[in-house]
């Protein structure tokens, strides 16, 4: 390995797996980092599709058993982009081995294992994210910008919703998101994290939930090859109240049922001196209002974030050349690798997916209590 060269090793291909190779890919062609991520090695259980895969976004080469991944002595970086139940398993032997490791969320399925996941990457001493890429879209960043500036004063209010629709239809067969042993919860830990963990970026720390489920699809076609039912066992939508450690109120909803919304992941802040509000469907854009603007001119305005004065922006294109989903990933990538060149621990670190755990973790249990739960 030269100093310049930092090799991935990723575990799972999929959706994520996409996403993730792609960012590395693209990486050295908008950022001067480091270092340079080399795609060495990917690992997977279905031979055919993971050749295939690997051959497609352009890995040097594939294991069929995450373990060999590992074990291997011209890797780096574990890329962990599986479901959620195998991410502690995983990330534990990364940090043993002594591989940077980044993790998709949320961080595990529980609260103990991501506190068994925190400890072994502090006790080797290397970097370590969380894939919360949306807090790397320009405007989310802008957004944190004013924010720490002043620009709203005290935070007085964040609501989130995160909205989809793609579980509406009662006929789509029965996969790993629906059981509560591969995946921990349904829609809350599959997009009300994203909610969490940028109410806590831009906000601060969550004291105090109290929540209600639901699961509107009670059976699913067991699909493939088997025949029958499945019993779906995570929840459909969530929505949760929440009180921050700064006297913040926070108001939080999450469905996978809420028709006409592919991805409805947007936010609203209100503080004493003016108001932010985002969407991810249309990402580039942030909402902002100020209460000091003159009498007659008052009302929000849209920045379209693509100006060399947002945060990331710069990498890209001219003004108005709007930027998409993909580079959230390698905005945040560019900060992974560069921490590793750097020897600095980026955030959202497997800190951060412990907190956000300890809040999915609270709100399940304040469902099944029906009050209050503090952190």
């Amino acid at each position: 390995m030269t100093k310049s060269e930092i090799r991935i090793g990723m575990v799972g291909y999929r959706f994520m797996g996409k996403a993730h190779s792609l960012a590395y890919r693209n990486l050295p062609f908008y950022f001067k980092t480091k270092a340079k991520p080399v795609l060495q090695a990917i690992a997977g259980r279905n031979e055919l599709e993971l050749r295939n895969a690997c051959e497609q976004m352009g890995w040097n080469s594939y294991e069929t058993d995450w373990k060999r991944l590992i074990e291997r002595d011209d890797i780096d970086v574990i890329d962990i982009v599986t479901p959620n139940h195998s991410h502690a398993e995983i990330a534990i032997a990364a940090a043993e081995a002594g591989k940077h490791i980044l993790c998709e969320k949320p961080i595990a399925l529980t609260v103990e294992e991501a506190e068994r996941m925190l400890v072994a990457v502090k006790k080797t001493g290397i970097i370590h994210m969380v894939c919360h890429n949306y807090r790397f879209a320009p405007a989310v960043q802008y957004a944190k910008r004013l924010i720490d500036t002043g620009k709203l004063g005290r935070v007085r209010h964040f609501r989130a919703q995160y909205l989809q629709d793609w579980l509406m239809d009662p006929k789509i067969p029965f996969a790993w998101r629906m059981n509560k042993e591969t995946t921990g919860s349904g829609a809350l830990g599959d997009i009300a994290s994203h909610s969490i963990d940028l109410s806590r970026f831009l906000v601060g720390e969550i004291d105090e939930v109290i929540g209600m489920m639901e699961t509107f699809i009670k059976e699913r076609p067991a699909g493939g090859s088997r025949q029958g039912m499945v019993e779906v066992n995570v929840d459909d939508a969530t929505a949760f109240l929440a009180k921050f450690k700064n006297g913040a109120m926070g108001v939080f909803e999450a469905s996978r049922f809420a028709a006409g919304h592919r991805n409805g992941n947007q936010f609203e802040i209100n503080g004493e001196k003016g108001s932010i509000r985002w969407n991810m469907e249309k990402m580039n854009e942030l909402e902002v209002y100020f209460t000091d603007d003159e009498a007659g001119c008052q009302g929000f305005r849209t920045i379209n974030c693509t100006e060399v004065h947002h945060p990331f922006a710069s990498a890209y294109w001219p003004p108005g050349h709007i930027i998409g989903y993909e580079h959230t990933f390698i905005n945040l990538v560019h900060e992974f690798i560069n921490g590793i060149a750097g020897g600095v621990n980026p955030t959202p670190s497997f800190e951060d997916g412990l907190r956000n755990q300890k809040v999915l973790a609270a709100i399940e249990s304040s469902v099944e209590s029906k009050t209050w739960v503090k952190l």
